[in-house]
């Protein structure tokens, strides 16, 4: 099955061709997004970290970062650093080069302050956004693509109907030779024994099931239940009772593929590896869309029952709902009523066909609605931080 996007140097193929400002710290959030408001096309990224973190964490930044960077709906890069920050501008401009897509650098301390900076920035951004806008879509193959599994502000309809639905398309993409990442570590406890039973691999099934502990052992070392958080006050309110309902729920959208690996936040998809894959991400759902996108998802499909605006700087997110009240409430915010499924008899299959004919369409140019309307949300799971 054919489709278009943008041929990276390094042979990946982006839908999307954005021209990508990354601030290594939010001490250079700022005049990122000063830079790229100067340039038709440019995307900031609104990173808020990489400022005074330490070990782990620091490291989780700098490798989300890169990965934002490295995402083939990126085509060129310009990265801008205080100077004296956690994350060095340099040594992320050295890692993307890797991928061979044009990347610059300024740094605030060495350029002589804010304007001078956003001047020498900009100059860089708007060279390469000038490059880019030359390129052509060329012809690819479905099975280039990585679609990141996302649902937040679930209710019951989730599991019943747009996360089947979701778990269909996840499927058929598999079938076809791509990839889908299941994420959401919290949203599976009380289920991880159904999906560690789909892993082909004893080492990769090791692999997950002590994700799924660790983020239940870290909790319980901080004091805290997990249960305390999960269901959130707003799946309570939608009616769903235990975390274990939750998560029977947030599974369906991993479809009926084996798994062929896990992966940590912001992990790479594994070289020459195809198939489903599940990763560690927090159940908060930009946090969890940032992990995948940096692990190399280039498009989102997203589950929503009580509805949820969110969208991400640089892949583009469908919305696809169960509730139909919500569908008529929010029509502003969501693409795709899975609530027929319910309301009117429509098959799970149908409902997945549709949501698998517009992730085509999109991967060709169609903009969903959370992108029309310019949604960039973007944030970074802190491993020690709160679950």
């Amino acid at each position: 099955m054919k489709i278009t996007g943008y041929r990276r140097e390094n042979g990946a193929l982006g839908i999307r061709n954005h021209m990508l400002v990354l601030p290594t710290s939010v001490c250079a959030a700022d005049t990122a997004a000063k830079i790229a408001a100067l340039v038709p096309g440019a995307v900031a990224l609104p990173n808020q970290h990489g400022c005074c973190q330490i070990g782990s964490d620091l490291a989780l930044t700098q490798k989300t970062i890169v990965g934002f960077g490295k995402n083939p709906n990126v085509g060129a890069v310009v990265v801008v650093g205080l100077g004296c920050d956690g994350i060095q501008a340099r040594a992320v401009a050295e890692e993307l080069r890797e991928t061979g897509k044009p990347v610059a650098f300024v740094v605030i301390q060495e350029c002589g302050g804010t304007l001078k900076t956003i001047a020498a920035g900009a100059e860089l951004a708007a060279r390469f956004a000038r490059n880019l806008a030359a390129r052509r879509r060329v012809e690819g193959d479905i099975s280039e693509i990585v679609m990141g599994l996302e649902c937040g502000g679930s209710d019951p309809t989730s599991g019943l109907a747009s996360n089947p639905a979701i778990g269909y398309a996840s499927t058929k993409l598999v079938d076809l030779g791509g990839c889908s990442i299941l994420s959401e570590t919290t949203e599976v406890i009380g289920a991880e024994h159904l999906l560690a039973a789909r892993f082909a691999d004893p080492e990769q099934r090791a692999k997950f099931l002590a994700i799924v502990k660790s983020v239940e052992d870290r909790a319980i070392m901080m004091g805290e239940d997990l249960r305390s958080g999960q269901p959130t006050p707003g799946n309570k309110v939608g009616g769903l009772s235990t975390i274990e309902e939750k998560s029977l729920g947030c599974m369906y959208k991993a479809g009926t593929s084996p798994f062929t690996g896990a992966l940590h936040y912001a992990e790479a998809l594994p070289a020459g590896k195809k198939g489903l894959f599940f990763m560690d991400t927090p159940g908060q759902d930009i946090d969890s869309i940032t992990g995948m996108v940096a692990g190399g998802a280039q498009i989102i499909s997203f589950s929503t029952g009580r509805g949820t605006p969110t969208g991400c700087p640089i892949a583009p997110v469908i919305k696809i709902t169960g509730n139909p009240e919500t569908f008529e409430k929010m029509p502003d915010n969501l693409d795709i009523n899975a609530g027929r499924i319910i309301s009117e008899g429509v098959s799970v299959a149908q409902v997945g066909e549709e949501l698998f004919a517009m992730m085509i369409e999109v991967c060709n140019g169609l903009r969903p609605k959370s992108e029309s309307l310019g949604h960039r949300e973007f944030g970074i799971y802190k491993l020690t931080g709160t679950f």
